[in-house]
């Protein structure tokens, strides 16, 4: 690193540590947030053809960490319309190696075969399967044998339960250097009302599993530098750095 990019990265830092401290600015962070998701904010933009149902800022995140790992596959659970999948293809397809397996318990059959088609698709390998079924998890598991760079990205079913089967799964495919991330842990924050025909909610989530796994697990460490950096994230204390392999 150059002595410009290191007095960058410095002032960088130093900005960041003054925002977090600036608690006005995180109670209207806030505030905008729980606001936007009542319009389904998220659901707002497309990668290369395909929605992708992500908040901009997660999506910018989740560009940086893939070029840091340098990953030769990325294994998602939860695929809906398939734009995440594509997005993640084509940063690999950028770096000019490696596939993303994505688990989802139903692919329609239109979504199938749009991504299928997309130019992406031979970077691509789709799943059908829930991602807590033993079955699937061999199958990931024998996709990704050889494999020494794995990142995981877990969105799909939110339930407390759901996905601390889904890190006991796939944690292991995660080397050191590498992250486990595990998207909506924001719901334990949003308004008790939020989600009034969802099985999750306050006390049944992604980030109360996040809780559990990490209690037990010393391979896994939030990642507060790249979440300190974000104001608006589906996914606060959702990114987890190795730190030691299996």
């Amino acid at each position: 690193m150059s002595d410009e990019d290191q007095r960058f990265a410095a002032e960088r830092k130093a900005d960041v540590a003054a925002m977090r401290q600036d608690t006005e600015l995180e109670a209207l962070s806030r505030e905008w947030f729980d606001r936007s998701c009542r319009h389904r904010y998220s659901y707002n933009f497309t990668w290369m053809g395909r929605p992708i149902i992500q908040f901009p800022e997660d999506i910018v995140v989740m560009q940086e960490l893939v070029w840091r790992v340098q990953p030769d596959v990325i294994v998602e659970t939860g695929v809906a319309h398939g734009g995440s999948i594509v997005f993640y293809a084509s940063l690999l397809e950028l770096l000019g190696r490696g596939e993303v397996i994505g688990i989802d318990i139903e692919i329609r059959p239109h979504n199938r075969r749009a991504i299928e088609a997309h130019p992406m698709a031979r970077r691509i390998h789709l799943i059908e399967g829930s991602s807590t079924d033993p079955e699937t998890a061999r199958q990931v598991l024998e996709r990704t044998r050889g494999k020494t760079r794995a990142l995981v990205v877990l969105d799909s079913n939110h339930t407390h339960e759901h996905v601390r089967r889904e890190l006991e799964l796939y944690s292991p495919l995660v080397r050191a250097g590498s992250y486990l991330v595990v998207f909506d842990t924001v719901v334990e924050d949003m308004p008790a009302e939020a989600f009034p025909d969802r099985p999750w909610g306050r006390g049944n989530n992604p980030k109360t599993a996040v809780r559990e796994f990490l209690s037990a697990n010393a391979r896994f460490v939030v990642d507060h530098e790249v979440g300190d950096r974000m104001l608006l994230s589906v996914a606060p204390g959702g990114y987890l750095r190795c730190v030691a392999d299996p």
